[in-house]
């Protein structure tokens, strides 16, 4: 029997995640659930297993299988070391080890990547969520024709910075209907109502850091294969849900139907009507991407283009904790047995 940890585990990740772990084949797996002070001593239940939130320290990690980092990038950059000491295989959710080395950004929903994990692997990053809806399109695409160039633009909900800045956006959207003044500490700015690309200057949540974060991970997803894709995020008024618009220009017109034969998929939801356009609630529990594809207006051929747009939604912390628990499925060839290697 594995031996799984998760750091973090009061946070809206974490529980989206120990929702996913109890959906997949590490549903048996034994879990020991950590975080910091405000989550401490909270019960829980997993599958039919009652347990509750514990600190973590030093010695968390004995016999640990793998462990789930879905806290602080300061508690990660704490405590991870001491977990791939103890020979725990570490999976970083919090955004804190993209780039140290050795680190590997991974997805087993995307296609080959340059570089395989081993026993010599300090971590895995599962990629963001946003990396990898992008990457999963833009992959679908080019099976139809290279790409010359894409842009896209990310839409950010709040759930995307915490708990926190869940609660203020409500707070801010119930006192500007009273007609109120409106809290400020997480983001230093009005993101109820409003579109942002960026936060206050004493903002507590760094929306700069998000925006390169995605843009690397989409990079390492991408290696040498996939197009390079101009990024561009934006914090939209919405508590939850991830949402795209992606132009894309391919080096040849490509037909309707091959385009539509090409998104579909797995992973990746293609909806046909405009009736049922995806949305971030339309998204809302979804394993897949949702997607809506068209073709630039104007070309003589109304059923075949080079230029296309496609409109995509995803629930942002369901897609986050399934990839997570896919590269953990993935890294199980380096412990076989279940035991700390």
């Amino acid at each position: 029997m594995y031996k799984i940890a998760i750091v973090g585990a009061s946070t809206l990740l974490g529980k989206e995640l120990k929702e996913a772990l109890t959906e997949s084949s590490l549903a048996t797996a034994s879990f020991t659930l950590f975080d910091e002070e405000e989550g401490l001593g909270q019960l829980d239940q997993l599958g039919d297993e009652v347990t509750f939130v514990q600190a973590v320290s030093g010695e968390s990690f004995e016999h640990v299988d793998f462990t789930f980092f879905c806290g602080t990038e300061t508690m990660t950059r704490k405590y991870w070391r001491e977990a791939l000491r103890a020979g725990s295989t570490v999976l970083d959710l919090s955004g804190a080890l993209d780039q140290e080395p050795g680190v590997l950004v991974r997805s087993p929903w995307v296609g080959e990547q340059d570089v395989a994990a081993d026993l010599f692997t300090p971590a895995v990053v599962p990629a963001h969520p946003a990396a990898l809806a992008l990457a999963l399109l833009m992959e679908r695409l080019q099976q139809t024709a290279p790409v010359r160039e894409a842009a896209a633009t990310v839409m950010l909900p709040a759930s995307e910075f915490g708990r926190a800045a869940m609660d203020e956006l409500h707070q801010q959207t119930v006192n500007l209907l009273s007609f109120q003044s409106i809290p400020r500490e997480t983001f230093d700015a009005q993101l109820a109502y409003n579109l942002l690309s960026g936060f206050g200057e004493n903002s507590k949540v760094r929306m700069g850091a998000m925006d390169a974060r995605i843009r690397r991970q989409y990079a390492s997803l991408a290696g040498r294969r996939l197009s390079v894709l101009a990024i561009q995020t934006i914090s939209a008024p919405v508590f939850h849900g991830h949402t795209f618009s992606i132009f894309a220009e391919l080096e040849r017109p490509v037909d309707l139907s091959a385009l539509e034969d090409a998104l579909s998929g797995d992973h990746v939801d293609l909806v046909l009507e405009d009736t049922d356009s995806p949305s971030n609630l339309s998204a809302t529990g979804q394993n897949d991407v949702l997607v809506r594809l068209r073709l630039e207006p104007g070309t003589r051929n109304a059923n075949e283009s080079a230029r296309v747009w496609l409109w995509a939604a995803s629930d942002n912390l369901r897609l986050f904790a399934q990839n997570a628990v896919e590269c953990a499925l993935d890294l199980r060839r380096l412990r076989p047995q279940g035991t700390v290697q």
